[in-house]
């Protein structure tokens, strides 16, 4: 009866796999390399959601997320912790499956973990809200990342074309929260525009210009972890930041410290931290750890110092 349930509540709760299809997002496609590349991370975050939604937990799931070919297995955790999230925060027995996912088979994408929080915290209500699991004060700030990213995914046409702020989500200090979701809205533009970098940064021009370092940050961590764009695409890229390149080099930088951290680094991470940071993915991985800030990390401002010392480590980088 139990494994009946499962398969139930893995039907009923995973989102169908036509929302991954650019096609059906509106999104841009630059070419069909680039498209197969974001539709099969989305089809990869969609089969590690369905892992966890359909297992008893996240450790009975971890076959299924080992599974996945390295390059995309960090998207596959991200939808695993989603579905963890989700699954804590209703009413269901049991709220352990995210402490477990991340001291468990998830301990290396503690990363992509919060982000995926961050995609269930858009999907639940807000009366739920507070039973999300996010114990680390500093990397809790990437689950407002999350639910940028979900928002400018799902809600292009208001988040994007029209950009429009998702509403206040009562973190504090709400300025700061603001600019952490754009963050997130910054690497959905990634996908948003086929990951075309001349789109890109055409977008990002048009948004107000206090809100084009954290977006230009975002687009530079999608480029870093993602990919779908060749070195000549994102020199152009990194050139056309102009003043914002550091910014783009710091998303970079967490972009490769996710990848180290989980041991799954690829060829076009290489390129883009060599483009963005002008090192290698470990030792932009080994800035994000130098820079990490001492003391209490529970308030905004801390991730923002995290950040910015991150970024001034390469502020030096010419295009």
């Amino acid at each position: 009866m139990a494994g009946i349930w499962r398969s139930a509540r893995r039907r009923i709760l995973t989102p169908n796999v036509s929302a991954t299809r650019l096609d059906v997002r509106g999104f841009h496609a630059k070419s069909d390399a680039a498209t197969q590349l974001l539709e099969s991370i989305g089809r990869t975050f969609l089969e590690g959601f369905a892992a966890v939604a359909q297992a008893r937990g996240p450790v009975q799931a971890q076959p299924e997320l080992e599974a996945v070919p390295a390059p995309l297995r960090g998207f596959a955790y991200e939808g695993a912790a989603m579905a963890c999230a989700i699954l804590d925060a209703l009413p269901t027995p049991g709220r352990d499956r995210v402490p477990a996912l991340l001291t468990g088979p998830g301990a290396g994408h503690v990363y992509m973990t919060y982000v995926g929080v961050g995609w269930a915290m858009a999907r639940l209500p807000r009366v739920l809200w507070s039973r999300l699991w996010a114990p680390d004060p500093l990397l809790r700030w990437l689950i407002l990342d999350g639910y940028g990213f979900h928002e400018a995914y799902f809600h292009t046409d208001r988040v994007v074309h029209r950009q429009r702020p998702p509403g206040d989500v009562g973190w504090q200090p709400r300025d700061y929260s603001s600019r952490v979701i754009d963050q997130g809205i910054g690497r959905a533009l990634w996908f948003v525009e086929g990951a075309d970098p001349d789109r890109i940064t055409a977008t990002i021009r048009s948004f107000a210009a206090r809100r084009h370092s954290d977006l230009y940050s975002g687009a530079g961590l999608a480029a870093t972890y993602a990919g779908g764009a060749d070195e000549d695409e994102l020199r152009r890229f990194h050139r056309d930041a102009g003043e914002h390149r550091a910014a783009v080099a710091q998303g970079s930088a967490f972009g490769a410290q996710a990848r180290v951290r989980a041991g799954n680094v690829v060829p076009h991470t290489a390129v883009a931290t060599e483009v963005f940071c002008g090192v290698t993915p470990e030792k932009a991985a080994a800035v994000t750890n130098a820079e990490l800030p001492e003391g209490d990390h529970a308030d905004g401002p801390s991730y923002e110092r995290w950040r910015q010392g991150i970024a001034a480590a390469f502020a030096g980088r010419s295009a």
